[in-house]
């Protein structure tokens, strides 16, 4: 969650927020005042930009998605744009926005930074280039298993600790 002056801002993206390079992606904000009053598209001038990270100062987005009113969780109204990522990497969206006349807040802007995976089928995933340049590599994010056994191993060593300590005690 974002925080500029009165107006928080949540980032959902559909599915899961797990969007994928060249698959069309939901996101929808979840605009709240101080208070937790919703504020809808209908209220706000907003614009969202979609930025590949790293980008320079002035440098024009990637995207700038057309907003629309989407309904969403217990939210109505709020904004939302369809957006396809072109490649794998991270990005920056920013969501600027003004109260149109009668609105009753102050104007603010939020910064998210999305991970964009690799596309389906379509592409081969085992010599992706991220938007950065950088070799995306195929095998996945797993935790080695001595990353896994040797915390399981260090409490079972120190609950056989406690217990002898306890029978110890106890006799």
């Amino acid at each position: 969650m974002e925080v500029a002056s009165d107006v928080g801002g949540t980032l959902h993206i559909e599915p899961n927020d797990n969007p994928r390079a060249g698959e069309p992606s939901q996101a929808w904000f979840a605009l709240t005042r101080r208070g937790g009053k919703v504020i809808p598209l209908s209220q706000c001038n907003c614009q969202l930009a979609v930025y590949a990270e790293p980008y320079a100062a002035g440098e024009p987005p990637l995207l700038e998605p057309q907003l629309q009113p989407v309904a969403a969780e217990r939210y109505q109204g709020i904004p939302g744009a369809d957006i396809t990522f072109p490649k794998p990497g991270l990005y920056e969206l920013q969501l600027n926005g003004k109260p149109v006349s009668g609105a009753r807040f102050k104007p603010f802007e939020f910064k998210f930074e999305v991970t964009v995976a690799g596309g389906g089928s379509t592409q081969d995933s085992r010599n992706l280039r991220n938007v950065n340049g950088d070799l995306v590599g195929g095998e996945s994010q797993q935790l080695p298993t001595w990353a896994i056994a040797l915390p399981i191993l260090g409490f079972i060593g120190i609950l056989v600790v406690v217990m002898q300590s306890m029978r110890r005690g106890g006799e």
